[in-house]
C-alpha cells in the first residue's frame, strides 16, 4: 500500500468567529479571521450537567468529532494539540500559588487527554484514542502517527482498520500567558483518513499532498483551497 491509498474523505472545523461552509471558505481566502477569544461551541447535543465545566478545547474537540460521525465501530481517534488544557492548567497553578492546594474537580479536567476522552464519552465511541503532543510543535508528526496506524491496520481481516479520525485542537490561552505564547488562534478541526484494501476508488483529497505541512491551520487552509473536500460545519 502506498501513501496515495490514504485519502481525507471528511472534514469539519470549529473556531470562534468562523461559522459554516461559506465563512470557512472566506477564511481560507483570507477574507475572514478567527477571533482571539475563549468562546466554545454550545455542544447542545450533550447533557447540560456533562458540559457545564468544560473548557473551550474540550468543547471544540467534542463538536468536531460529533460532526465527523458516523464512523465505523473500531475507528480510533488521534488527538493532537500544542497547548492542551492550558486554561485548566493555569487555574491549577493559580490555586497552588494563592491557596496552596488544588481542587480535584479542576485537576480531573486538566490532563492532556481530557478533550478526546470526553469526546469518546459524550459520543459513546468505543474505538479508542491516542493523545499526541508532537516534538517541536510538528503537525506533520501527528499526521505520520495516524497514517502509520492506518497503514498497519489489524493483524487479521476481522481486525482491519479502514479509517482513523485525526483531530487538532488548541484553545485561547489565558492573558497572563500571552508573553510566552505564539502561534495559531483557537481552533479545532477533524479529518477522517480512509483507506481501502480493495481496488475500489476512494473519494477525497490524497493525504500525500498535505502530509508534510507542519502548521495545522495552514494544512486546513490548503485542504479547503484544494477543492476536493469541503468543511462540513
Amino acid at each position: 500500500m502506498t501513501d496515495t491509498d490514504i485519502r481525507i474523505t471528511r472534514l469539519c472545523a470549529w473556531a470562534p468567529g468562523v461559522y459554516g461552509k461559506e465563512e470557512w471558505n472566506e477564511w481560507a481566502l483570507g477574507k475572514r479571521s478567527i477571533s482571539s477569544d475563549a468562546k466554545g461551541p454550545d455542544i447542545s447535543f450533550t447533557e447540560a450537567i456533562f458540559r457545564r465545566r468544560l473548557s473551550q478545547i474540550s468543547r471544540m474537540t467534542i463538536q468536531v468529532v460529533h460532526d465527523l460521525l458516523p464512523v465505523e465501530q473500531n475507528t480510533k481517534i488521534f488527538f493532537l494539540s500544542f497547548r492542551g488544557e492550558i486554561t485548566k492548567q493555569f487555574q491549577i497553578n493559580k490555586m497552588l500559588i494563592e491557596e496552596g492546594d488544588i481542587s480535584p474537580a479542576v485537576f480531573s479536567l486538566s490532563v492532556f487527554n481530557t478533550p478526546v476522552a470526553l469526546a469518546t464519552m459524550a459520543l459513546k465511541l468505543k474505538g479508542g484514542y491516542c493523545a499526541i503532543y508532537p516534538q517541536n510543535n510538528s503537525f506533520a508528526a501527528g499526521i505520520k502517527a495516524a497514517q502509520a496506524a492506518l497503514l498497519c491496520g489489524g493483524n487479521s481481516h476481522a481486525d482491519a482498520v479502514n479509517e482513523i479520525i485525526l483531530v487538532y485542537a488548541d484553545e485561547q490561552g489565558p492573558s497572563e500567558y500571552e508573553c510566552f505564547m505564539s502561534g495559531n488562534n483557537p481552533a479545532a478541526f477533524g479529518i477522517l483518513l480512509s483507506c481501502n484494501n480493495t481496488a475500489d476508488q476512494i473519494r477525497g483529497a490524497p493525504l500525500s499532498q498535505f502530509e508534510n505541512e507542519d502548521d495545522p491551520l495552514v494544512f486546513l487552509k490548503r485542504l479547503l483551497l484544494c477543492g476536493d473536500i469541503h468543511v462540513s460545519s
